[in-house]
């Protein structure tokens, strides 16, 4: 989930960190704030960031990757390896 304030170099040191321990499936989306009460978003990261990033994880070694503004852990789930 991005979007609560968080640095292109920070998610890319995450993603880093996620594949030193064998992380190979990944979900990224944008944070929505679902009502006033919760944390408002920081930063709304376009379609072609997240097509970075998501590139990026794949060239680290992800085997699945989804990445988008309205992805969430859910997407496509019943296409996903078990």
């Amino acid at each position: 989930m991005l979007g609560l304030g968080e640095s292109e170099a920070e998610v890319l040191a995450t993603l880093r960190d996620l594949r030193r321990v064998n992380c190979d499936r990944l979900t990224m989306g944008q944070y929505m704030r679902p009502s006033l009460d919760q944390l408002p978003v920081e930063r709304y990261w376009t379609p072609a960031e997240f097509q970075r990033l998501g590139q990026a994880a794949r060239a680290m070694g992800f085997r699945q990757v989804r990445s988008g503004p309205l992805v969430r852990s859910s997407y496509h789930a019943h296409s996903s390896e078990p």
